[in-house]
């Protein structure tokens, strides 16, 4: 190895270059396709999963006090098979004197307790001082309910949409487990994205980093 002389005729030593690190794939440093791939995946599906919760809650929640609309989840099968259980029912206003025969109500039955009912209008009576009563009946049943329902306000809900399985959908989001599972979950999901993000960067990257904000 030659030795450099400097002026003063002393030995200088001589510098040693920095060695770069690796970035190859012989490092070891390089991401694997397959991690890749499966952090993309993993931030695409908890994208989607926050997308379809905030759509949920604008619908179910938000658009019924706006929009003038009303959802209900059809527990029965009478209404099979163009409503089967777990679906969710979109309702809108329709004016009393114009329901007729054929349209799909949902109303408080008048009778028993009284609960919500989601039928189809098989038969309208007017009155001379200007009541409505109507008789129901489930698709899937074999005879009418046994009631006439008074139609008392100036409209009535009738069906203008179904979302198949939404109901089914929203009682799993309403189980303890899974909400659980989702308050817990998802904030460690966040925070898991963020480590290994960081982690993943190359050893050298701080301090190359720090050392160009030093050059001159």
């Amino acid at each position: 190895m030659s030795t450099t002389l400097s002026r003063d005729g002393t030995a200088a030593t001589p510098r040693r270059r920095r060695s770069e690190p690796s970035t190859g794939r012989s490092g070891g440093r390089t991401a694997r396709p397959w991690r890749r791939a499966a952090r993309l995946a993993l931030r695409a599906g908890l994208a989607l999963v926050l997308a379809a919760a905030a759509a949920a809650f604008l619908f179910l929640a938000v658009g019924p006090r706006f929009l003038g609309y009303q959802t209900s989840t059809m527990l029965t099968g009478s209404m099979a098979p163009l409503i089967n259980p777990g679906d969710v029912v979109v309702s809108v206003k329709t004016p009393t004197a114009q329901l007729a025969v054929g349209d799909i109500i949902t109303y408080r039955i008048p009778v028993d307790d009284q609960r919500v009912e989601t039928h189809r209008v098989v038969e309208v009576t007017r009155n001379p001082a200007g009541a409505t009563a109507v008789r129901t009946k489930g698709d899937a049943n074999n005879g009418a309910d046994p009631w006439a329902a008074v139609i008392t306000d100036d409209s009535v809900y009738t069906t203008k949409a179904v979302i198949p399985h939404l109901g089914d959908v929203i009682r799993a989001l309403r189980s303890p487990s899974l909400r659980l599972a989702l308050v817990v979950g998802a904030p460690m999901l966040v925070v898991g994205i963020a480590l290994s993000s960081i982690w993943r960067r190359p050893p050298g990257a701080s301090r190359e980093e720090g050392e160009n904000r030093g050059a001159p």
